[in-house]
């Protein structure tokens, strides 16, 4: 694959604390540059793009974003803001106390509460892999397949570890055929972003594409 084509599977990401307008603002710059898939972006300025870009940038953002543990009526709430404010993208955090505790209707129900929500919208499944065990892992698959979601996400970037192949292989093989993988989390070459599109990813969610491309242009 040329550079350009992995461009068209990242979702070219800013979502530090400390993010700024600036920040976002050069995202979007870089996101129409090198066309990538989307810009993802903390909630806060969703409105704020969608005014200055309109349709020119598909705008991803994040919900319950990075730890998930919020109450399913708050994270409903935040996901109807977001798709009002013009998200064409949402990427969810599952609720991993309620996996550990092995209430799997829990999820569920969550996770179809915020497909209602966001009807019409893409809903991504981040299930933070790095605190799961493989039985955790499989029941989730099952689960993003049934509920109907866009895709499963392995990681917010956020965690004690990010992507890895071995997940992405997993997911493959249990996830239902209208469910698309997005892998995140130290996903920082092109190299990488290859290997991970090869083995089934259709998205992958780095920060890195842009400076890598950039230097290179400089060179």
């Amino acid at each position: 694959m040329t550079k350009l084509e992995i461009c068209a599977h990242v979702d070219h990401t800013a979502l530090k604390a400390f993010t700024t307008w600036e920040d976002v603002r050069k995202l979007c710059e870089e996101a129409l540059k090198y066309r990538f898939a989307s810009v993802c972006i903390p909630p806060c300025y969703v409105k704020r793009v969608k005014e200055a870009y309109g349709d020119k940038v598909v705008v991803c953002t994040v919900i319950g974003f990075p730890l998930g543990y919020e109450v399913t009526p708050a994270k409903a709430a935040e996901a109807s803001r977001a798709a009002a404010d013009g998200a064409d993208e949402i990427d969810m955090v599952i609720n991993v106390a309620d996996v550990k505790n092995g209430d799997f209707g829990k999820v569920r129900e969550e996770i179809e509460q915020i497909r209602t929500t966001t009807k019409g919208k893409v809903l991504k499944v981040i299930v933070e892999t790095c605190y799961l065990s493989e039985e955790e892992k499989i029941k989730l698959c099952e689960i993003v397949t049934q509920t109907g979601v866009d895709y499963i996400k392995t990681s917010t970037g956020f965690g004690t570890a990010g992507a890895a192949l071995e997940d992405v292989k997993l997911f493959k093989r249990r996830i239902g055929p209208a469910v698309k993988i997005k892998a995140a989390g130290g996903i920082r070459t092109f190299e990488d972003m290859e290997r991970y599109i090869a083995e089934g990813c259709e998205r992958i969610g780095t920060s890195s594409a842009a400076n890598l491309l950039e230097e290179e242009e400089s060179r």
